[in-house]
């Protein structure tokens, strides 16, 4: 750190103080001082933010305002400077007293001056090494919004796709398996179009309650339902010249179906319990995990607003169907997890890249980086073979072998154990795939709710 840099303010009502530490220090730091609580509150106030100190030396005991007092009444004005607490009484209260309102450190008196700078370096690196992380977080989060990982074929259609309409004022409905990427699609979207300074609003039709949603996404007015005691807007209005991502859509209940294709045709509706029309410009991006066709068939989606919604498609594919990509994303992975949780950047090795990309995913990109996040917060690559036991594909899938050197020939019994094996692995994986809805498991595998919770109790599956 650049000493010439360091400027320090001393609270002391002692004269002796700020000399010992402008001499003892020496030209790489300008030290000023002030000789009470009082006037180091008002010198700080008045000084504008980038000309006051990097630091702080602050007395314990002085007389009128005592050092505690002084410490809260400056973290008020401006926590970002540290503050170093000097006492010749370390009691045990002070020092707890100092932590608890925010002080850096604590010195006792008398002091000797090379300790003192010690602790002043110490300060200022750890509060250097705090703004750099929380920039390089700022800047990771930041780059997550604008960058879809993948090269592969599939991947560059979808980018090719979102920078032909991000612009447009088309509806985009995005389809994919969870797990996918859908929200990051939407996102650029909102972010390549020219209301990315308008706010982008996601609503998951699929979590909110049913009787909830239609309040959430249109508002309501005050005395609409028990429990309204004020007028609420809803998300639509939030998003007005933004963008509304509205994820699940197909879970949306049939009756508010036909309220949303008014919004989409005449971009307007009527709050729940209110009789004025509301007017809005937004932009509507969809997901779905669901065939939204057969919704159709089955009476559970109304055909003209499937066909307002389906403007543009983009259908992601799954994990499996570009394994190419799985290198990229166990990189951005690694570096995401290395810098949030103060991590050394892991290298895995290239035969375990390989049984990685011959993996079949079931969950998809959030299955593969919760496994990165795993092996990155326990710093153990092992971690990874326990998930590769589970189904691969291509060149590595291997045919169940039968186990006969027990002496049991039993083709019965072996043929019984091999199916439980089999129907063991497909349920894991549909309920991987479901992100463990039991019912949608179940209509998936065609077998009875019962009998899959049965399974899932014989066959002790767990989350």
């Amino acid at each position: 750190m650049d000493s010439k840099s360091i400027n320090i303010l001393v609270i002391d009502d002692d004269p002796k103080v700020p000399w010992i530490l402008s001499e003892g220090l020496g030209n790489g730091y300008s030290v000023d001082s002030v000789r009470d609580g009082k006037e180091g509150i008002n010198k700080i106030s008045q000084t504008p933010q980038s000309n006051r100190p990097e630091l702080i030396l602050l007395d314990i005991q002085m007389p009128g305002m005592n050092g505690i007092e002084v410490l809260e009444k400056l973290r008020g004005i401006d926590d970002k400077i540290d503050v170093i607490m000097l006492s010749g009484h370390g009691d045990t209260k002070n020092i707890v007293d100092s932590v608890k309102k925010g002080a850096a450190e604590f010195i006792n008196k008398p002091f000797d001056v090379r300790e003192v700078e010690i602790h002043i370096r110490s300060v200022l690196e750890k509060r250097r090494l705090k703004e750099e992380l929380t920039e390089l977080r700022k800047k990771l989060k930041e780059s997550e919004k604008e960058v879809l990982i993948g090269d592969s074929p599939p991947m560059v259609e979808i980018k090719n796709i979102i920078e032909e309409v991000a612009d447009s004022e088309l509806t985009v409905l995005i389809r994919g398996e969870s797990g996918t990427g859908k929200e990051i699609v939407a996102r650029l979207i909102h972010l390549k179009s020219a209301r990315n300074n308008a706010p982008f609003v996601k609503v998951n039709c699929a979590a909110i309650p049913r009787d909830l949603l239609e309040a959430e996404l249109f508002g309501y007015e005050k005395g609409a339902f028990t429990g309204a005691h004020k007028t609420k807007p809803g998300r639509f209005e939030v998003a007005n010249n933004g963008t509304m991502f509205l994820d699940e859509i197909g879970d949306m209940p049939m009756e508010l179906q036909s309220k949303l294709l008014q919004v989409l045709e005449q971009q307007e509706f009527v709050r729940v319990g209110g009789i004025n029309n509301i007017h809005v410009d937004v932009r509507i991006v969809c997901a779905t995990n669901k065939n939204l066709d057969d919704a159709i068939t089955e009476g559970l989606f109304r055909d003209d607003l499937f066909y307002r919604l389906n403007e543009i498609t983009v259908n992601l594919p799954g994990l499996a169907g570009r394994r190419s990509d799985v290198p990229l994303l166990v990189d951005h992975f690694l570096d995401k997890y290395s810098i949030l949780y103060k991590k050394e950047r892991m290298e895995l090795k290239s035969e375990t890249i390989k049984q990685l990309q011959n993996f079949d995913w079931p969950g998809n990109v959030r299955q593969l980086e919760n496994l990165i996040k795993q092996i990155v917060v326990r710093s153990d690559e092992n971690i990874i073979y326990d998930t590769l036991k589970g189904p691969i594909s291509g060149a590595g899938r291997k045919i169940p072998q039968v186990e006969l050197s027990d002496g049991n020939f039993s083709m019965k019994k072996k043929v019984q154990e091999t199916v439980s094996e089999v129907e063991k692995m497909m349920i894991t994986q549909v309920l991987h795939k479901t992100n463990w809805n039991r019912r949608k498991a179940a209509k998936m595998l065609d077998i009875s709710y019962r009998s899959l919770l049965y399974k899932i109790k014989e066959y002790k599956i767990i989350d």
